[in-house]
């Protein structure tokens, strides 16, 4: 399926890229569940490579993207207006509040961060299913969303958002099985 441009596809996208998620979270063992995330050896530039030290370094950071959306949605429909990502950031210092995201949930544990994105995600999916298909997906229905349209920023934080953490999940045991066959 491409990128959702429907509210059928964005619920149905956002559903079944999860459920890989999940699903390919609960099949990693123990030993690849345990393992610092170690990156160095891909020759990848983007600073989410070094970032995230662990799963729940994954998993945390979806949970806050899930935040940033349902506050932003909740803010301007409240009569609010309020931009996507909070002050002082922009999507030029994205990577800083990426980085506040994950300083913040150094204490968290894998389990918690679990929790937190199963919760997150179901009100994420709540919160899109509210509204109508153009309300979704008309360029300038809200004022808020700019030059988008509000069911794109419900991609780029869902299945979008699941895909890239799919990646990260399977270098990460790929890694870890070629580490094993040493």
């Amino acid at each position: 399926m491409g990128r959702a441009a429907t509210k059928t596809d964005l619920i149905q996208s956002a559903g079944e890229q999860f459920e890989k998620l999940w699903n390919l979270m609960d099949s990693l063992t123990e030993d690849e569940r345990n393992t610092p995330l170690n990156f160095s050896g891909l020759n990848k530039s983007e600073a989410h490579w070094e970032r995230d030290k662990n799963l729940r370094d994954v998993l945390v950071h979806l949970y806050e993207w899930h935040q940033l959306l349902l506050n932003w949605i909740g803010s301007n429909l409240s009569g609010n207006a309020a931009p996507f990502l909070p002050a002082p950031y922009n999507w030029k210092t994205c990577g800083q509040m990426n980085t506040a995201f994950w300083n913040k949930h150094q204490t968290t544990s894998y389990e918690e961060a679990k929790h937190l994105l199963l919760e997150s995600h179901q009100k994420v999916m709540d919160r899109i299913e509210s509204f109508s298909n153009d309300e979704l997906f008309e360029k300038k229905h809200f004022s808020w969303t700019g030059n988008s349209t509000l069911g794109s920023y419900c991609v780029s934080v869902t299945s979008s958002h699941y895909d890239w953490a799919m990646k990260k999940i399977k270098a990460h045991r790929k890694i870890c099985k070629e580490a094993a066959e040493g």
